[in-house]
């Protein structure tokens, strides 16, 4: 596929590359902290519109797809990203300042999740069809033939995200699975990388193009804040995903509850994901459960992307023994060490200074350790820095857990199991904890550790580090509020396809007028739940 510099700058109203006739913006190549000469514009609010009844309107026909076609869909995407070839990896790393192999990866795993979701909709089992077919001869009162199974909710508005420009973005998880859903996507793209996006928006259409896939059944916008809230505000538009900050979700989350119908949305939005030192965790002077191994490990978590992933670990809580000090030297030495590095773009460079230095002011809270150079502002770099404190600190100010987006992490040392206990249950909703034990410490302890740290996140980590998500049918990656939203979703791996569907029930409808799913010789071969039991045989069999 070749793309040209026109087709770069714009947006697309359904299949139609559309130029914006909004204010104009630029791409910014935050290594070299400058922007770029590509100028973009924002789309006017009549054209958001125009994107959200052409969504509606493909909705009736993409919904009534068969699960193959849908799949054979988001497999074109995953084709047609990948013949973009190096231009796009290029045009990613310019805009967000993240290595190649970085973005390289990113791009292996949006095709891998889009192509996933195919899987799922071949495999067709994960409508959850149910069916009671009818009793007329049951006594006292018969029963009428009752077929359940999910159906999409309906036109989607999905909201790229800033720290991943390919895996969360105009392709991204929240894409594959609305689209998997049989929902018709309009994204706003994220302004810290349109150009990647309108690449990625052009692979997309292509393959509806291809696929013969109803006009409207996406599009790609370049938006501004106002606008944005009115595509939330629209009243063709069923749900909503986000991944950003709290502030913003909060923002789109008011929005879909003043509607006159109030739709779901569900926002991806902060997270601190505790990390917990047990003494035996520690203990040994040397292999897995040694002080110098997990300190190296944790270090390399928090400096990870420079620290921009979603799943940094920010807070540390170290139970004092006679390793700590082990502990924190071979932490400080890590940090020292490690190198500062571009961030996304200027503005969470500079949030990220800010929360930093909020943070180390603050009277009890120290600098344990810097990275020995210096960050340099013409690269809009990351300088690492862990701050340490005591639990007695960390109770007296609520600041100190909020998320600081970048490479930092506090340090709460507690003296007692009850002090570590009472910072734990202050804490927010995480979308990760980490708890690192032996597993007599947790069997033996009067505190349940594990039911603790699973009223606070969706994900439990027994050692390891939170940093990294595997897209697969068993993650969760949501969490309590503020971590997400609505803690009963996922936006990563299989189980996110259910944040934009319904239940819906046919009442004694005739077999040939069900859907497949439903109809009694089962011609999808699908695992159905019939009076109770899960079957592939055919009702009446």
């Amino acid at each position: 596929m070749s793309i040209t510099q026109q087709s770069l700058n714009v947006s697309f109203i359904g299949n139609k590359p559309t130029s914006g006739d909004g204010n104009l913006f630029h791409a910014f190549a935050p290594a070299r902290h400058e922007n770029l000469a590509d100028e973009f514009a924002n789309v006017s609010p009549e054209q958001a519109n125009q994107a959200i009844e052409k969504a509606a309107a493909a909705f009736p026909a993409y919904a009534k797809l068969t699960p193959a076609q849908r799949a054979d869909f988001l497999e074109a995407i995953a084709t047609e990203i990948e013949d973009l070839g190096d231009e796009l990896i290029e045009r990613a790393v310019l805009e967000s300042g993240l290595p190649t192999g970085r973005i390289s990866g990113e791009r292996g795993r949006t095709t891998g999740q889009l192509r996933l979701f195919a899987n799922v909709l071949r495999e067709g089992s994960w409508v959850d069809a149910r069916i009671n077919p009818a009793l007329p001869d049951r006594t006292p009162l018969p029963r009428v033939d009752l077929r359940r199974m999910l159906i999409p909710l309906g036109p989607v508005v999905v909201f790229g995200a800033s720290n991943f420009p390919l895996a969360f973005s105009v392709a991204g998880g929240d894409t594959a699975s609305a689209l998997a859903a049989g929902c018709p996507v309009v994204v706003k793209a994220h302004p810290s990388h349109p150009g990647t996006s309108s690449l990625v928006g052009q692979a997309i259409v292509a393959a509806a193009l291809e696929t013969g896939m109803p006009d409207g059944v996406f599009s790609l916008l370049h938006a501004d804040i106002d606008v944005a809230q009115q595509l939330v505000a629209h009243p063709a538009v069923k749900a909503v995903g986000f991944t950003g900050s709290r502030a913003g979700g909060l923002a789109l989350l008011r929005v879909a509850q003043e509607r006159t119908e109030p739709i779901p949305v569900y926002a991806e939005m902060s997270a601190v994901n505790p990390f917990v030192v047990l003494p035996g965790a520690i203990s040994q002077d040397t292999g897995p459960n040694s002080a110098v191994t997990v300190a190296a490990g944790l270090a390399a978590s928090i400096t990870l992307g420079v620290g921009q992933f979603c799943t940094n670990p920010g807070l540390v809580f170290l139970l004092d023994s006679p390793k700590t000090s082990v502990f924190l030297e071979t932490l400080t030495e890590k940090i020292r060490s490690s190198a500062p590095a571009t961030m996304l773009n200027a503005g969470i460079c500079r949030n990220y200074q800010k929360g930093v230095q909020q943070n180390r002011i603050i009277p009890g809270v120290h600098v344990l350790a810097e990275a020995d150079v210096d960050a340099e502002d013409s690269q809009t770099q990351g300088r690492p820095i862990v701050l340490s404190t005591s639990a007695a600190i960390f109770l007296s100010s609520s600041a100190l857990s909020e998320e600081v987006f970048g490479p930092t992490s506090l340090i709460v040392v507690c003296e007692t199991e009850a002090e570590l206990v009472e910072c734990l249950t202050t804490l927010e909703g995480q979308l990760t904890a980490t708890i690192y034990a032996t597993p007599t410490e947790l069997t033996q302890s009067e505190t349940d550790w594990v039911s603790l740290l699973q009223a606070k996140a969706g994900r439990v980590l027994f050692g390891g580090y939170p940093t990294g998500v595997e897209v697969s049918e068993a993650i969760t990656h949501g969490g309590p509020f503020p971590a997400t939203s609505d803690s009963r979703s996922t936006s990563v791996g299989t189980g996110a396809i259910l944040r934009f569907v319904r239940p819906f029930t046919y009442q004694s409808f005739p077999n040939e007028l069900l859907p497949l799913a439903l109809q009694n010789a089962n011609p999808l071969g699908i695992w159905r739940n019939v009076d109770g039991k899960l079957t592939q045989s055919s009702v009446g069999s």
